[in-house]
């Protein structure tokens, strides 16, 4: 598949050309950028698919919620809705979750497991920042890198370690969503998704080939899976190990670190895989709850990850019988004793205003 995929670099050509003249125009002042004067954080990558955005956004929540009223601003990818919406004022369903249909999955995560900030939803990310400023202290963008009609004080900027040796090639032939010369606009880049430890040698191979400027400050991350839990949060009351069989089911862009994860707990895998953002249906359920009754282990569960969750209804695994399906959490956290480097980073950023 990959080597097809050359065959569509003329395309890529096409629409590099594109996306370079439109960000030409907004560096040049022709195409106007909205600064604001309150700390506005943007949370996004190069390329296509999941480089831990949302892990980051949380982090970045989980450092400033105490101190600051936060509102996360995203556009909210696979949704029913249009225009600006709060999550607050949307209906809930019988779980207590808000409806990802109506708000996108990831910000209907962040309102689960962060009630008490604001949520916020808008393709318009401008409009976005002008309904929610005037009340907030922070917004977060997520995934807004490539939105330019918005200039944020501060840039994070990640890229997925796995990635990280894959020629800069531009969709469709690629997986940028603009030139790799576009890392520019940034102050922060983090390489996520890294192995538990990177030797000195390693750190700086992956420095020369992302080639930070001098104003770009670098951080690595890894994925950090929690105890897995129910629906409702509280902590779930089994461990996985070699005797267990796991039904994964996810619909997120890359499920690669999670099955390998999975896999130094027990090798009975069986992975129910569908595209990110897969709008999960009754039928799939069926599907998966068939295959589970039908397995002779003694010792079998479901499992899935946050982001999926908010696509699914937890009344479909109660048909006949309740089946233990389960969510494993993660989150991001910071390699090489930096962390106390990025959070003063940030910290001292927002408090600038």
């Amino acid at each position: 598949m990959k080597y097809l995929r050359w065959l569509l670099f003329p395309f890529s050509l096409i629409y590099g050309f594109i996306v370079i003249i439109r960000n030409w125009f907004y560096d040049a002042g022709l195409f106007k950028s909205y600064k604001f004067n309150k700390p506005v954080i943007s949370v996004g990558n190069l390329d296509v698919g999941g480089a831990g955005k949302s892990p980051m956004t949380e982090y970045l929540i989980r450092l400033l919620k105490k101190d600051y009223k936060i509102a996360t601003l995203s556009r909210g990818y696979g949704r029913e809705t249009k225009g600006y919406l709060l999550a607050d004022s949307l209906a809930i369903d019988q779980n207590g979750h808000q409806l990802a249909s109506q708000i996108g999955d990831e910000p209907a995560q962040f309102k689960q497991k962060f009630p008490d900030i604001t949520v916020a939803v808008c393709e318009k990310r401008v409009d976005g920042i002008k309904h929610l400023i005037a009340h907030h202290d922070i917004i977060l963008l997520d995934d807004a890198y490539q939105h330019r009609a918005v200039e944020p004080g501060l840039s994070i900027l990640l890229f997925d370690y796995s990635r990280i040796n894959e020629p800069h090639l531009l969709l469709p032939a690629g997986n940028l969503r603009e030139p790799y010369s576009g890392i520019w606009r940034t102050q922060v880049i983090i390489v996520t998704k890294c192995p538990e430890s990177l030797g000195e040698d390693m750190l700086q191979a992956i420095a020369q080939k992302v080639k930070p400027l001098p104003y770009q400050s670098l951080f690595f991350t890894k994925i950090a899976y929690q105890a897995p839990q129910y629906f409702n949060g509280s902590p779930a009351d089994f461990t996985i190990d070699g005797d267990t069989t796991v039904f994964l089911l996810t619909g997120i862009a890359n499920a690669t670190p999670l099955v390998k994860y999975l896999n130094t707990l027990t090798t009975n895998i069986i992975h129910h895989k569908y595209p990110d953002h897969h709008q999960f249906t009754l039928k799939n359920i069926v599907k998966l709850a068939a295959e589970y009754k039908a397995c002779t282990s003694q010792k079998k569960i479901i499992l899935t990850t946050e982001k999926d969750e908010q696509r699914l209804d937890e009344s479909w695994f109660n048909k006949d019988e309740k089946l233990p399906v389960f969510v494993i959490p993660i989150r991001a956290e910071f390699l090489n004793n930096s962390k106390q480097d990025f959070d003063q980073l940030i910290i001292d950023y927002v408090r600038e205003y």
